[in-house]
């Protein structure tokens, strides 16, 4: 516990912050993958650009710590083996 009330409080505020700074980047993380799925369950040619950038998006977490390193690789490798079935059923 903190020996102050101020810095207590700074704690609170910073931790508020971060909190909705991870908020903010897993939900968007979560939007684009939704996307994703949907232009590539239609065979739409722009699947893979949504792609590219939901793996954008995924590393950029990973490296400021919101989501594991792990977690980003194995969304990574399951999105990328979905999208390569779709464009083999082709």
């Amino acid at each position: 516990m903190a020996k102050k009330k101020s810095s207590a409080e700074k704690r609170h505020r910073k931790s508020e912050e971060r909190r909705l700074r991870n908020k903010s980047a897993k939900s968007s993380i979560k939007t684009s993958a939704k996307k994703f799925t949907l232009l590539a369950q239609k065979k739409d040619p722009q699947a893979e650009t949504a792609l590219k950038d939901m793996i954008k998006k995924l590393d950029s977490a990973a490296g400021k710590g919101i989501i594991p390193k792990n977690t980003a690789a194995r969304k990574k490798s399951r999105m990328q083996r979905y999208y390569n079935s779709m464009k083999a059923a082709q």
